[in-house]
């Protein structure tokens, strides 16, 4: 776990200072896993994030997304293990687990995992979802002992997902290329 925090901490380092296009996906291989991610509309350094690794023969996706925020709580490193409550495209009742809290430029970049599911299903799944909704919304809502306000400034990103299908498959060739091979 501990390498997949540093994997998506530094994806978003090298990818901050990236030119906003439309929509641009990043597929790339680094530290002995593939990925492919998406930059957010409302905050284009907030990142959804797929994690394919080899030693699991590239059969499951670890989905994962990040926010920026200015709030720096004397608490929010705190909240790294605990499930959060928000909402995808309106609906309630889902958490993300954080697994990270990186403090950086003046305020923190915080790394949420939704968990790791088998990349067929899942994948397919969202691309199907998304076709009929065109839209990806996350929300960070108030839960039981959890205010979202105070943690961050903007609570709400979407992104898009026109070509997540392509981009996976392209991580998921990227991917098998790193698999050991058999003796």
């Amino acid at each position: 776990m501990f390498r997949i925090i540093l994997i998506l901490f530094s994806l978003f380092i090298f990818n901050v200072s990236n030119s906003h296009a439309e929509e641009e996906w990043s597929v790339k291989a680094y530290d002995g896993y593939s990925y492919a991610a998406v930059s957010g509309e409302i905050q284009y350094g907030d990142k959804l994030i797929f994690i394919l690794d080899p030693s699991d023969n590239c059969e499951r996706v670890t989905n994962t997304f990040s926010f920026y925020t200015w709030e720096n709580p004397k608490d929010l490193k705190q909240l790294i293990d605990k499930d959060i409550p928000l909402k995808l495209n309106g609906k309630v009742g889902l958490t993300a687990r954080i697994i990270a809290v990186n403090p950086i430029l003046n305020g923190n970049h915080i790394i949420f995992s939704l968990g790791a599911f088998p990349i067929k299903d899942y994948i397919g799944f969202l691309d199907e979802f998304y076709k009929k909704i065109k839209k990806y919304e996350i929300e960070i809502v108030d839960g039981e002992d959890f205010k979202a306000k105070k943690y961050f400034d903007i609570t709400v990103n979407n992104w898009k997902l026109n070509y997540l299908v392509p981009s996976i498959q392209k991580a998921n060739r990227l991917c098998n290329q790193m698999k050991p091979l058999e003796s």
